[in-house]
């Protein structure tokens, strides 16, 4: 049996480390295409009006021998995949177009923290997109591909890939900000305070993906101001509009962090205000005990001499004397409370 035709898990792949594969002709929805098949493919000459999408998973160990000596890729593209900077950015190196795009991994539970890259490779003819782990934007496309839509070019495969990724980070902005809405709901109708905790998860979480998933500003822009020969100003128009609605989701996200950093100040605000209560109540309390404590130190001692002794009235005497100090001592506090 071909190994090329063994059933594969709905992620995994095959001998090649291929996940899935497509050959898109002009204007014609994409078909399958298996690695050798992918392989002769591109061997040939007759190809100009044709080209493919290859995704392969680097977690299997002959994907990327196979990738060098079937596909012909660049080195600069390997040393891409081995290098320590996994920063989302497009560059145009040796005529073709090279990204690294960082996103959530795919998983059923829709938890934004686990971040997975992605290592693109785009050319006329050829997109390879390889990963590690599974990616959401990534199965976004495939299903479009399946789905039966039309792709031009390589670089709009690239360009709605981008856009499905803004369009994950858009339902991850919406989710945390109905929570963050439920949140600051309950912290204004006081039904029970955040935890400063509970905010600075969501906090952690939407700075790691705003930081891994901004692009860095400078490759793009240097990608647009001189791109590929091969690149149509169509595809160029199409990358700059994905990267435009990237950029803003990132405001919204930025946006989204600010509100939970208020809302975080706001909450320690209303502790340190519920502290300085419950110290100026022990601190009330204290002062009205501090004569009736201080009276009873002094006539509680064991020496002769205590006056009012043999008074009658000694005791209603020492208790006019308590409370006069008493309320002395608490309008004393409270004058001081309402001076701060």
């Amino acid at each position: 049996m071909n190994p090329a035709t063994l059933q594969r898990s709905p992620y995994g792949s095959d001998f090649s480390g291929l996940v899935c594969g497509f050959r898109f002709h002009v204007d014609h929805p994409g078909e399958r295409i298996e690695a050798e098949a992918a392989s002769e493919w591109l061997a040939r000459d007759d190809t100009t009006k044709e080209f493919i999408w290859l995704h392969f998973d680097l977690a299997n160990s002959s994907c990327e021998r196979w990738m060098r000596t079937r596909l012909g890729l660049p080195d600069a593209f390997f040393e891409t995949l081995n290098e320590g900077s996994h920063s989302t950015r497009i560059e145009h190196q040796e005529g073709a177009l090279f990204a690294v795009i960082n996103d959530v991994m795919f998983n059923f539970e829709l938890t934004p923290s686990e971040i997975a890259t992605l290592w693109v490779y785009t050319h006329q003819k050829l997109l390879v997109t390889a990963r590690l782990k599974p990616l959401r934007s990534v199965d976004s496309l495939r299903e479009s591909v399946k789905r039966g839509e039309v792709f031009r070019s390589p670089a709009e495969l690239l360009s709605h890939l981008l856009r499905d990724q803004a369009d994950l980070l858009v339902q991850i902005v919406r989710r945390t900000s109905v929570e963050v809405d439920g949140i600051e709901d309950r912290f204004l109708s006081m039904r029970g305070a955040p935890t400063r905790t509970d905010l600075g998860g969501l906090r952690r979480v939407l700075v790691r993906l705003q930081r891994l998933l901004a692009p860095e500003p400078g490759s793009v822009f240097r990608l647009l101001a001189r791109p590929p020969r091969w690149l149509h100003s169509q595809d160029i128009q199409d990358l700059r509009d994905a990267t435009e609605e990237f950029s803003l989701v990132l405001n919204d996200l930025a946006g989204l962090v600010e509100r939970i950093k208020l809302l975080q100040e706001e909450v320690a605000a209303r502790v340190d205000d519920q502290s300085n209560r419950t110290l100026f109540t022990l601190t009330l309390v204290t002062v009205l005990a501090l004569p009736i404590n201080i009276v009873a130190g002094f006539f509680g001692m064991n020496v002769g001499g205590i006056p009012l002794a043999e008074n009658h009235h000694g005791f209603w005497l020492l208790v006019a004397i308590v409370a006069t100090f008493t309320f002395l001592a608490g309008w004393w506090a409270f004058r001081r409370r309402r001076d701060m």
